[in-house]
């Protein structure tokens, strides 16, 4: 039976699967990627680490595994890099990542001198400092040796997917996270590109996200002990192939994600805008519109504050905490790295308020759950005043894994939360694509129906939605309180 290489290229690592089209998981395997931080604020990765892992870990993953099964290879990576090419097919520098704030004045620029109104109408979007159109800009003025030499404009993944099949190419998904992208038209802007100076040639052809592309480059393939007919698809967005792994393809769904940032994406029936921009309106693996809304500490604010406690026992600090739920009195803001969705405010910090002599050890760590999840409802409602209609979650990421949280969440958010059998959705779902254009299924929907099962599902109680409903109502008043501080 044939198999499938799904990859998903995260901030911190790059984790590969291998499954075969009945959808059994053959093996998995996680490389890490280091990030670098030149200055504050500023995060950055070298692609070829990027290269030198994936390479890596698809050796580890095929150990003891039938090498020639494998038919095609998908990847879902991390949105919103700039990975700058020259002519001869190298990274200019190192790749400036989603979660890096340098370009601030760029987005200042953008969104009022350019104009709120018209970056909206021209991508669905304002300019955000994780997006990539203002870290063109920023090279573009404080770079101008490595702006001259960019000869390609690419997206993470794309920069993998070049390294292995030596075409350049994007999809829908991916190149809806840029600024430079049209969800109106579903193409690239090219008003929007003319405020970088280059030429529209910078681009990679956009593809379908279920599309070959190219076939593995022949050396490579006799590296890896690969046939030499395996394919690469087009491949999507890191949220994208979370959603499509869940099975989150229709109105009424979403995905809910829980890793270094917290994500929700709503599949929609139309395309839809915020005019208030607090969330955004992107593009899903099949090439539609949906809502998705980022805050950018999630499982991350978790980590930091088990570091805090030098604990990093997940399971031991979260127990008895069950008991405390809807009593807490301390309060937690996670906006550690500045925030996304809803506020747009790179200055926005983190704080604990409420505590008092009678605070403990467990009141703050549960105040840290609490507060990634209020943060998450702040999204949900905007996401409900634009006319989004949301029944269930399916959850994933490495925090979605706590059964604590999901509870948590189903309270918060007043919605049910399905737990999948698989929690590898970005990889998942790329490995999906992969399956589709190999033509193991007619279609996404196909493939999901019959590769995305849920284990178990959590439920809202009357009892702490009230409770919880009390305790947001006071948490989202912080941020304003302290907006002046920041």
């Amino acid at each position: 039976m044939n198999t499938f290489i799904g990859i998903d290229l995260g901030t911190s690592s790059i984790k590969l699967l291998l499954v075969r089209e009945d959808g059994q998981l053959l093996s998995s395997t996680s490389v890490p990627c280091p990030i670098y931080q030149p200055e504050p604020g500023y995060f950055e990765q070298k692609p070829e680490d990027w290269f030198i892992a994936a390479k890596k870990g698809i050796s580890s993953l095929l150990d003891g595994q039938d090498r020639k099964a494998v038919k095609a290879i998908g990847v879902a990576g991390q949105m919103h890099g700039l990975v700058a090419m020259n002519a001869g097919g190298e990274a200019i520098r190192p790749a400036i990542l989603w979660n890096d704030s340098r370009s601030e004045k760029e987005c200042v620029y953008l969104n009022e001198t350019f104009g709120r109104e018209r970056m909206t109408k021209l991508s669905g979007n304002v300019a955000f400092a994780g997006f990539t159109l203002p870290k063109i800009l920023w090279l573009k003025e404080k770079e101008p040796q490595n702006f001259a030499q960019i000869f390609k404009v690419l997206l993470p993944k794309d920069y993998l997917n070049y390294r292995l099949t030596g075409v350049y190419a994007t999809d829908h998904s991916d190149a809806s996270g840029t600024l430079l992208y049209d969800p109106f038209r579903r193409g690239s802007s090219d008003e929007l590109l003319s405020l970088t100076g280059l030429d529209k040639t910078v681009l990679p052809p956009i593809s379908p996200s279920s599309t070959f592309i190219g076939r593995l480059k022949s050396d490579l393939a006799a590296e890896l002990g690969l046939g030499d007919d395996v394919q690469v698809v087009a491949g999507c967005g890191d949220n994208a192939g979370a959603a499509l792994g869940l099975g989150i393809l229709r109105e009424g769904e979403a995905m809910l994600s829980l890793g270094t940032s917290g994500t929700i994406l709503l599949p929609l029936s139309e395309t839809k805008v915020d005019p208030e921009n607090a969330i955004h309106t992107f593009m899903d693996a099949k090439g539609n519109p949906c809502f998705l809304a980022c805050i950018l500490s999630a499982a991350s604010a978790y980590s930091w504050w088990e570091g805090i406690l030098s604990s990093h026992d997940y399971s031991r600090e979260q127990e008895g905490l069950e008991s405390l739920l809807g009593k807490n009195d301390v309060y937690f803001l996670p906006y550690l790295a500045g925030e996304r969705s809803p506020h747009n405010d790179v200055s926005a910090r983190g704080a604990f308020v409420g505590m008092g002599f009678g605070t403990t050890r467990q009141k703050m760590t549960l105040s840290v759950l609490e507060g990634v999840a209020f943060a998450l409802r702040d999204c949900l409602e905007v996401m409900k005043r634009n006319g989004a209609r949301i029944q269930k979650a399916r959850i994933a990421g490495g925090g979605g894994k706590s059964a604590l949280w999901q509870k948590i969440l189903a309270n918060v958010l007043q919605i049910e939360i399905e737990v999948p059998s698989l929690s590898e959705g970005p990889s998942f779902g790329a490995a999906m694509l992969a399956m589709v254009a190999a033509g193991a299924y007619p279609s996404l929907e196909a493939a999901s129906e019959r590769l995305s099962k849920v284990t178990s599902v959590v439920l809202p109680s009357s009892d702490l939605v009230k409770t919880y409903e009390e305790r947001y109502l006071h948490w989202r008043r912080l941020y304003p309180a302290l907006r002046g501080r920041f």
